[in-house]
């Protein structure tokens, strides 16, 4: 049986240099890659792949899972205050998190933390 190393969201974008400096200024990612037709957002041990968007596009989700959720908000707050956005707020089944819809993207993000 083989061992999973890492599973990356490959987001459609309609604007990639706008959607490249959202992981870049907000979230801290660092540039593996970045062209016009592909790009590579590296932070930690996770990856995020951005690639033009078609015509049609589906909305996709992803989910990120950190350690101090209420420190990364205070740290991002204004930087994203444009956006379409959730505050944080105590989930049901556990989870504080924050939704933020990632610009020009048909994607919205989720940032969480386990509730103790």
């Amino acid at each position: 049986m083989y061992k999973a190393l890492y599973l990356s969201p490959m987001i459609p974008s309609f604007n990639m240099e706008e959607t490249g400096r959202f992981f870049k200024d907000v979230l801290g990612f660092s540039a593996l890659m970045d062209t016009k037709e592909y790009a590579i957002y590296a932070k930690d041990n996770l990856t995020v792949h951005l690639l033009p968007a078609g015509e049609d596009i589906g909305q996709m989700e992803f989910y990120l899972e950190v350690d101090d959720l209420d420190s990364l908000w205070t740290g991002i707050k204004e930087k994203v205050k444009d956006l379409k956005v959730r505050e944080p707020f105590d989930r049901e089944y556990g989870m504080r998190e924050v939704h933020i819809a990632v610009p020009q993207t048909n994607t919205l993000l989720f940032i969480g933390q386990e509730l103790k």
